[in-house]
């Protein structure tokens, strides 16, 4: 009677058995008052009874159930069915009848089981009776969640209702259907999560939770209106992924383990969850930073173990450190690309990781010079690396992108500017098109000015000019040395060459004697090499004298200064056994060509008939008289060079090879080569200073500064106090002034 088709008590006679008085009593509203608050009693004494007995007589619990279930067993036998027998107008009306019906059968049952709302309920904390019953009146949507099958059509048709009702509006649809909807939806997915997230790994729940988005966009295209698929997928996404976002990345399944064990579809499968959330890639992308960085350090643990041990075939251990590092940024770019989709984010802190370690120094060595070092042992002839084309190309690529990640890029260009004018000049190349490869590669990442000169030094090497006459000999009492000499000139046109042969051929006299081959550096381009005035053998100075003469034909303009540092000399020596082709410097060779006049000679008398300086003499007479080749014989015989020590031919030096190269011992360049790249940055900064203060005429101090390291971070990070300081002197140079009033005031001077 309750629950049937009655709002109001005066609809009870239609039902009843006909007894007159009930009739009466139902037509005076006290009377209805009287016998309901008479029932109301009946059942509050009934469920107290109920619930207030000590276990296992107290029936809370199940009467709670039951109660569910009564609402639960109606819904689906009674209304359901009600409504699937009704169409158009009429099933408009059933739905608006159940409805009512089913919020009097809520009140009623409210007031009925009040023991148990105020007391049980509150204490074990429930959902309220009230809130169940009308729950219970949206849990299709649950039941089609558990894996239940429910009547898709039905649902949207009723759901239907609410849009159309709305005349265009979805007030209707949002306030009666979709708000308790996303709050239903939001207390399942926080049920499911606080289960999920304590029994299942981190791909397991995100399985899951990916199946669960999918569903609810699928149950948006099925039944629910299309507004609501935004609202819907945030409610999932929250409850899914934001409440447990570092709980779930920081599982021992977790990010970091699937990032160790190379799990990319798992990786894949987290950056499409969480993308969607904002800042949701923020603690995936920190902890793909924080991989990469304790991988990249890894790496260098393990060569800084190996940094004493002998060096492997593969090549040097700097080498060996370069390439895992190249391999290292190969990987993490597969991460970011194939896993990540390219996203900004992670390409930002893969950079960040990179810059600090490659700004690091290993083995005593920027990460610009072993750049640099690792680009030469695959680009000259003989190099530790045997790769295919392909493979150097290839390589080459990763190079340009690894060197995106130093500061120091100018140094880089430093470091691989003197390596290349090696590789030229001594013929050390091993393909002109990999060359050429590499400046084109870079000139497409950092511009035109980062290449011009190493551009200009490969543009202008042509085929070597040679020129055979017959050897010039000379005899001494201990040996005979036949002179073949190589000058370096590596700008000469092609045609010089045939220039130089009618010169030759016209005259004569000026032939001297010696194979030449000359090569004319255009200082701009090449690196700067040490010169010296070393006082030349007669038979070299002769040399000299006829290139000059011919290259003042060409030009009267330009002025040659001899690298003799660079100079190669071939020399036969006969020795008691067997004669034997020395390749020697010009330096050896020069004091060589001094035994040829004299049996014995000290320290000092090298010195001052080669006019060299202390440091370039010891490098020479170490190679000839304390290397593997001796040449010459020292006394006292040790392996250090004195300024007391004499030195005398050695006649029975022998080897098992007729051909033997002896170099000089190794100098490092390398504080040279940074000395000048610090000269050149000075002069980089104030270019930089007089640009911006010629267009912006007035400016305070640390505007200028911060403006000054934007336009030179490109190429190097200049200190601050490198920058002030440049300022300092440009203002003792009248470019700028310092405000009278603000001397932190920059003024340009025209």
């Amino acid at each position: 009677c309750v629950y049937g088709d009655h709002r109001a008590g005066r609809r009870m006679e239609h039902h009843a058995d006909g007894n007159h008085k009930i009739k009466e009593h139902l037509r005076r509203p006290s009377r209805f008052i009287q016998l309901q608050r008479v029932y109301d009693s009946l059942q509050n004494s009934t469920i107290y009874n109920m619930c207030t007995q000590r276990y296992p007589h107290d029936y809370s619990q199940q009467l709670y159930e039951k109660y569910k279930e009564a609402f639960e067993e109606y819904i689906n036998s009674t209304v359901l069915s009600s409504l699937r027998e009704k169409h158009n107008e009429f099933m408009l009306r059933e739905l608006v009848k159940r409805w009512e019906n089913h919020k009097v059968m809520v009140r009623w049952l409210s007031r009925f089981f009040h023991y148990l709302d105020r007391y049980f309920i509150a204490r074990k904390s429930l959902p309220s009776l009230n809130e169940v019953g009308l729950t219970c009146f949206c849990d299709l949507i649950d039941q089609e969640r558990e894996g239940e099958q429910i009547d898709r059509a039905l649902l949207k048709n009723v759901l239907g209702i609410f849009v159309e009702i709305g005349m265009g509006e979805m007030e209707f649809y949002e306030n009666d259907f979709e708000d308790a909807m996303l709050k239903d939806t939001a207390a399942y997915y926080s049920r499911k999560a606080s289960n999920w997230i304590v029994e299942d790994s981190c791909p397991d729940y995100m399985l899951k939770a990916e199946e669960c988005l999918k569903k609810e966009k699928d149950r948006v295209s099925h039944y629910l209106h299309s507004s609501s698929e935004t609202k819907l997928l945030e409610k999932v996404q929250n409850e899914l992924l934001v409440v447990y976002t570092n709980q779930l990345l920081e599982k021992e399944q977790g990010c970091r383990a699937l990032l160790r064990d190379d799990k990319v579809e798992d990786l894949s499968r987290m950056y499409r969850l969480f993308h969607r959330i904002p800042k949701g890639l923020e603690p995936v992308a920190n902890m793909f930073k924080q991989h990469v960085t304790e991988g990249m350090v890894l790496v260098q643990q393990a060569e800084d173990s190996e940094s004493n041990k002998a060096e492997s075939s593969s090549g040097s251990q700097e080498q060996v450190f370069v390439r895992k590092v190249i391999e290292l940024l190969d990987k993490y770019m597969a991460y970011v690309t194939d896993s990540f989709a390219n996203n900004s984010l992670f390409h930002k802190v893969l950079k960040e990781a990179f810059e600090v370690f490659c700004n690091n120094f290993f083995a005593g060595c920027s990460s610009a010079e072993l750049l640099a070092s690792y680009c030469d042992n695959i680009l000259k002839k003989g190099g530790s690396e045997k790769l295919s084309d392909d493979a150097i190309e290839e390589t080459l690529d990763k190079v340009v992108k690894c060197l995106a990640f130093i500061s120091d890029k100018d140094l880089f260009a430093a470091f691989y500017r003197k390596k290349l004018s090696r590789r030229l000049l001594f013929d050390k190349s091993a393909n002109d098109d990999h060359e050429r490869l590499i400046l084109t590669k870079l000139k497409q990442q950092y511009g035109g000015q980062f290449t011009s000169k190493m551009e200009g030094m490969v543009r202008r090497v042509y085929s070597t000019t040679n020129f055979i006459f017959p050897p010039f000999k000379l005899s001494c009492q201990h040996l005979l040395f036949e002179i073949t000499k190589q000058v370096t000139d590596l700008t000469l046109a092609k045609e010089n060459q045939s220039h130089f042969q009618e010169y030759l051929s016209n005259n004569s006299a000026a032939n001297p004697g010696i194979d030449l081959t000359v090569r004319v550096l255009t200082t701009g381009f090449w690196p700067s090499y040490k010169s010296s005035d070393l006082s030349l053998p007669v038979e070299m100075v002769k040399c000299v004298e006829v290139f000059k003469e011919f290259y003042q034909t060409k030009t009267k303009h330009r002025k040659l200064t001899w690298i003799y540092s660079l100079d190669t000399c071939n020399i036969n020596g006969k020795f008691e056994s067997k004669t034997i082709e020395l390749i020697v410097g010009t330096y050896q060779a020069a004091a060589l060509l001094l035994f040829n006049a004299s049996d014995r000679l000290s320290y000092s008398d090298i010195k001052s008939q080669l006019n060299l300086a202390d440091d370039d003499l010891i490098r020479l007479l170490q190679s000839l008289s304390c290397a593997k080749y001796k040449i010459l014989t020292k006394e006292p015989s040790n392996r250090t060079v004195s300024s007391t020590d004499h030195f005398e031919f050695n006649s029975k030096f022998t080897d098992r090879m007729r051909r033997i190269r002896i170099p000089l011992p190794f100098v490092d360049e390398r504080k040279k080569v940074v000395e000048d790249v610090d000269k050149d940055r000075r002069y980089a900064i104030d270019a930089c200073i007089v640009r911006i203060m010629k267009s912006r005429k007035v400016l305070p101090h640390q505007q200028l500064v911060l403006e000054c390291v934007e336009q030179l971070s490109r190429m190097f990070k200049p200190d601050f106090k490198a920058i002030k300081k440049r300022i300092e002197d440009l203002i003792t140079r009248d470019y700028l002034e310092r405000d009278k009033e603000n001397p932190n005031l920059f003024k340009y001077l025209a």
